[in-house]
């Protein structure tokens, strides 16, 4: 058995015990223990000493089976809340019979509704000291070199220490690969030998590119406040069914595609035929659509509304709830062809009128303010219809909770991530996880950005987006807004290679579709004849 999979099963054995633990556990501290002090307590005595006193800060300690003598030995286990991200649990095995040792990173919260994409364009050594959580689903690759990590235990580590991982796994079988294929050895030597140099922040290896994707949404690159443009990148995506099945998310049985799904008198979600008549949509009207919950996979309502936009077009809102797991999203969504040009949009803000100003993000739009040192890349929010400053709130408080603990003075208490029941545990707060410039240069970010939400600040906002179905209000019309500029742009190759467009074909498809099933049918012709020849010779 694997080291991986013996990891894997020690850490399901003390699964029960962690969710009894979550529920009891104190504030907990990250100091060693001193030499002085007693062994840690078992999950038993753990358990009474925090009835007597709130305020334990030792580990957690579980006794547990090894998987390498199958004799009994201990793992601690540790809460612990990361900045800018959420919360995680340490765990640390050791055997005293055989000296088996392993540590892995568990999410202490539940599986996110979406995956999550992360990538960094390393441009500086100050870039190999972010801080990386990997998840058991997360898969770590560098881009540039094309080599990826498999799936395995979570792991806490920065760029650096992970660049490390992999040199060094290649590594450790070098001196058998010479032996066997000096050709594959000499490949790898080069390819290692570049490994060390991004390691050390080699300037002839900069700028790289690194990545995490992780279906579970619980691994995470952490963000600095001077990237810029499309050097950090965060894109969710809707996991697909095998990615589900993966991560223990299965469809309930009996739930087929296309058919409504209505609910009983005792709240039980019943599966009845659609009607194939009503394919009219009204405006205005709410439609209540059967789907799959992102969230547990299981059936769920979708509701959707079309809403006409006056000097704009059609736009389909969709609310999503899920009565198993509690699951609530919306989003607007347009419709309509893809037009030849995309569209660029400026708004100077120089009023609370233009604050007020209605405005449709669309999830291919990017928004972006120099005055205010703000950029948000395409996907990021997801489509949006609300006004100017509704969109810069819901920036403010998604970024304001992750950069900021809700245990910082800082942080609004509506600003910041649940905790995932998981309450008290210890907590790093901002001060604790970034230099005082990173930190200085947070709070003036948010200092100009609540000055621009309260209307104190004049500055200019722009959207850009390469489909064009992205708006904000003129409410100057029918006379010409003195403060709104529209402009149609050509997409770029990168632009269009990412929507898909490249690959639709709307010219010369019926002969080629007309060649593949001449071409299909002339190999069944012959694959009779060869048919036939076996016969006559039998």
């Amino acid at each position: 058995m694997s080291a991986q999979n013996e990891s894997k099963e020690q850490a399901a054995a003390t699964t029960d015990a962690t969710k009894e633990i979550t529920s009891k556990v104190g504030a907990v501290d990250l100091n060693e223990k001193k030499e002085d002090e007693k062994p840690a307590e078992t999950v038993q005595d753990t358990d009474s000493k925090n009835d007597d006193d709130d305020d334990s800060n030792m580990p957690i300690t579980v006794d547990s089976l090894c998987m390498n003598c199958h004799e009994n030995g201990t793992t601690r286990l540790l809460l612990l809340r990361v900045p800018f991200f959420r919360d995680i649990i340490l765990e640390s095995f050791e055997c005293p019979h055989c000296n088996y040792k392993n540590n892995s990173v568990k999410a202490a919260g539940q599986i996110q509704p979406r995956g999550t994409k992360y990538t960094l364009q390393v441009t500086q050594p100050e870039d190999l000291e972010r801080q990386i959580i990997k998840s058991d689903y997360g898969v770590f690759s560098i881009d540039t070199l094309g080599i990826e990590a498999p799936k395995g235990d979570g792991q806490l580590s920065n760029v650096q220490g992970m660049l490390m991982n992999i040199r060094d796994a290649l590594s450790a079988d070098q001196p058998v690969r010479k032996a066997l294929d000096e050709e594959v050895w000499a490949k790898l030597e080069a390819l290692i030998a570049r490994l060390s140099a991004m390691v050390e922040g080699d300037e002839k290896e900069l700028p790289f590119t690194i990545s995490i994707d992780d279906p579970s949404g619980n691994s995470w690159i952490a963000p600095s406040p001077r990237d810029e443009g499309q050097r950090y990148k965060r894109t969710d995506y809707p996991r697909t069914r095998e990615q589900n099945e993966e991560l223990g998310l299965a469809a309930d049985a009996g739930v087929t595609e296309g058919a409504a799904i209505t609910v009983d008198a005792d709240g039980n979600m019943v599966q009845t035929a659609g009607d194939p008549s009503d394919l009219d949509i009204v405006d205005g009207k709410v439609y209540t659509l059967p789907a799959e919950c992102p969230g547990c996979a299981k059936a769920c309502f979708v509701n959707m509304q079309q809403v006409h936009i006056p000097h704009f077009k059609e736009v389909f809102i969709w609310a999503t709830v899920c009565d198993h797991c509690g699951y609530r999203s919306n989003e607007v969504k347009t419709g309509g062809s893809v037009p030849e040009k995309g569209k660029k949009i400026t708004l100077t803000v120089e009023s609370r009128e233009d604050l007020n100003r209605d405005l449709l993000k669309s999830d291919t739009c990017a928004v972006e303010s120099k005055d205010l040192d703000l950029s948000v890349q395409p996907g990021t929010l997801g489509g949006r219809f609300t006004t100017v400053e509704g969109l810069l709130t819901e920036v403010r408080e998604q970024l304001h909770g992750q950069i900021f603990s809700d245990e910082d003075d800082h942080a609004p208490k509506e600003a910041t991530e649940s905790a995932a029941n998981i309450t008290p545990i210890h907590t790093l707060s901002a001060g604790d996880s970034m230099t005082t410039s990173d930190k200085e240069l947070w709070d003036k970010f948010f200092a100009k950005l609540d000055s621009a939400i309260s209307g104190q600040l004049k500055f200019t906002l722009v959207l850009e987006d390469p489909l064009a179905n992205s708006y904000i209000q003129d409410i100057f019309e029918p006379a010409p807004d003195p403060r709104l500029k529209i402009e149609e742009y050509e997409r770029t190759d990168e632009e269009e290679e990412e929507l898909g467009l490249k690959d639709i074909k709307t010219e010369g498809y019926e002969g080629e579709e007309e060649a593949k099933r001449a071409a299909k049918e002339a190999e069944e012709e012959e694959k009779k004849k060869y048919e036939i020849k076996i016969e006559e010779k039998h």
